[in-house]
């Protein structure tokens, strides 16, 4: 499957879950190393007029979750892909739009994790994701574990 098919494939997934549709997220770029979302501000304020953080943590699991549902379409590998824990640190409030970027831990291997799930039928990696501020500071951050578990 080339990227652009897989793209729509990943912002099809995306819309049909009611509260990711309601986000009015948009895939803004994939590289095969770095997904990065988009979402307006307009649909995430909080009672300060900036960005609430549940929907900036949001955000960053679901570009952490598509970079790799990205990655194991582009090995050939169907699988479910699951968040197991996450960390998020809140840095600044974001008074602007919205827009995490998600990208392997540097401790991880793409290709091990690739050979896990052939292998063994499961697998887990870490990823990272961050809230850029407009100023090229940064509002959050999120670590996570991800396990997949290869479909029959």
């Amino acid at each position: 499957m080339n990227t652009d098919t897989a793209l729509a494939k990943l912002d099809a997934y995306y819309q049909a879950m009611p509260p990711v549709a309601a986000m009015h997220l948009r895939i803004a770029h994939y590289d095969g190393e770095r997904l990065r979302l988009q979402a307006p501000l307009a649909h995430h304020v909080n009672d300060k007029g900036c960005a609430f953080g549940g929907s900036m943590n949001s955000l960053m699991t679901l570009a952490s979750w598509g970079l790799v549902s990205m990655r194991l379409e582009a090995a050939g590998l169907h699988s479910d892909v699951y968040v197991a824990d996450n960390q998020v640190r809140y840095l600044a409030p974001l008074f602007a739009d919205l827009e995490a970027e998600a990208e392997l831990s540097t401790e991880a291997s793409w290709d091990d994790f690739i050979a896990s799930l052939r292998a063994r039928g499961r697998a887990r990696t870490h990823v990272e994701a961050r809230v850029p501020l407009p100023d090229g500071g940064v509002a959050a951050t999120f670590r996570a574990r991800f396990v997949a578990f290869a479909k029959g």
